[in-house]
């Protein structure tokens, strides 16, 4: 089993803006003084800088665009709504904000399969929505494919069943905790595992300050640990710069990087950049208006691609 990908699907965004049905409980996001129209440009030039810096490293980027008859302003979030598996499987995840279910498209996984990758079997657990039960992809669930466990910060976004289903489904063992962050002085749950923990092949970025409760914080480390990976522990602060949505992929001649924002790169010190420079080169793009309206960073932009090729 592999930890990490040489390809990644990107989606283009053409209606980027903040989305209202996703700030309910999001609360990295936050308003921009501009028009909508104004900030999609943006978000566009940002991704289009970020897509570039990829390739050049050598990573396959497959890139669909947005369409605008959907109004999905997430859509630029695709690792929200599916994971595609080294076993030719692919899931399809319930989603919580009634306007990001249409980004699940069929013509997107058509595109998949043009570029060669086979898809063997769909499990789809869209239905739990209807229950008002969800579970975003690797938004939630920080796979750990070699050692075959799933980290998952409980939220309204990932209900602890659904977790424990897609583990008996994938053979993954849970680790399931709680991580908050404070908000007008009270803690609350933050919305998706991937904004405070990154899982690379021989390390881990993550936030421990946000996992309150001792025992689960223990069983956390202790699960690292055993796996054999170093801890690079971040603050609050730098979480809230997106330190923990990172992804590990990799380039050309198996060289390997850690993607982040600049914003990212730029709240670690220089203890933490050695720890990961040890391990991979890091790679920075800046995403501004993509972490301010979406609330969401690199990570959050690549979904990534396991599947074998036909």
């Amino acid at each position: 089993m592999q930890q990490i990908t040489n390809t990644i699907l990107m989606i283009r965004p053409v209606a980027f803006r903040m989305n209202e049905q996703t700030a309910v409980n999001n609360y990295f996001q936050e308003e921009l003084e501009l028009e909508n129209a104004k900030i999609n440009e943006k978000a566009q030039q940002e991704f289009d800088a970020f897509v570039k810096k990829l390739r050049q490293v050598g990573v396959n980027v497959i890139v669909e665009n947005d369409k605008l008859e959907l109004d999905t302003p997430d859509s630029i979030f695709p690792n929200n709504w599916v994971t595609f598996h080294e076993n030719g499987d692919m899931a399809l995840y319930p989603l919580f904000a009634e306007n990001r279910r249409k980004e699940r498209r069929e013509d997107v996984i058509e595109r998949i399969e043009s570029e060669g990758f086979k898809i063997n079997n769909v499990i789809d657990y869209t239905d739990a929505e209807n229950e008002g039960i969800f579970l975003e992809s690797t938004g939630c669930l920080i796979l750990d494919r070699v050692n075959e466990k799933a980290y998952c910060a409980l939220s309204p976004r990932a209900d602890e069943q659904m977790v424990i289903e897609f583990c008996e489904d994938f053979e993954f063992t849970p680790v399931i905790f709680t991580a908050n962050q404070t908000v007008d002085g009270k803690r609350v749950p933050i919305y998706h595992t991937n904004v405070m923990m990154c899982l690379a092949e021989n390390f881990a970025v993550i936030c421990l300050d946000s996992i309150d409760d001792t025992a689960e914080k223990k069983n956390v480390v202790q699960h690292l640990k055993n796996d054999g990976k170093e801890i690079i522990a971040i603050t609050e602060a730098q979480m809230h710069n997106f330190a923990g949505n990172m992804l590990q992929v990799r380039g050309a001649n198996d060289s390997k990087y850690l993607v982040m924002s600049d914003a990212a790169r730029q709240s670690l010190t220089e203890e933490q950049v050695s720890a990961i420079e040890n391990h991979c080169e890091i790679l920075s793009t800046d995403l501004t208006t993509i972490e301010t309206c979406g609330g969401g960073s690199a990570r959050c932009m690549m979904a990534e691609i396991f599947l074998p090729k036909e």
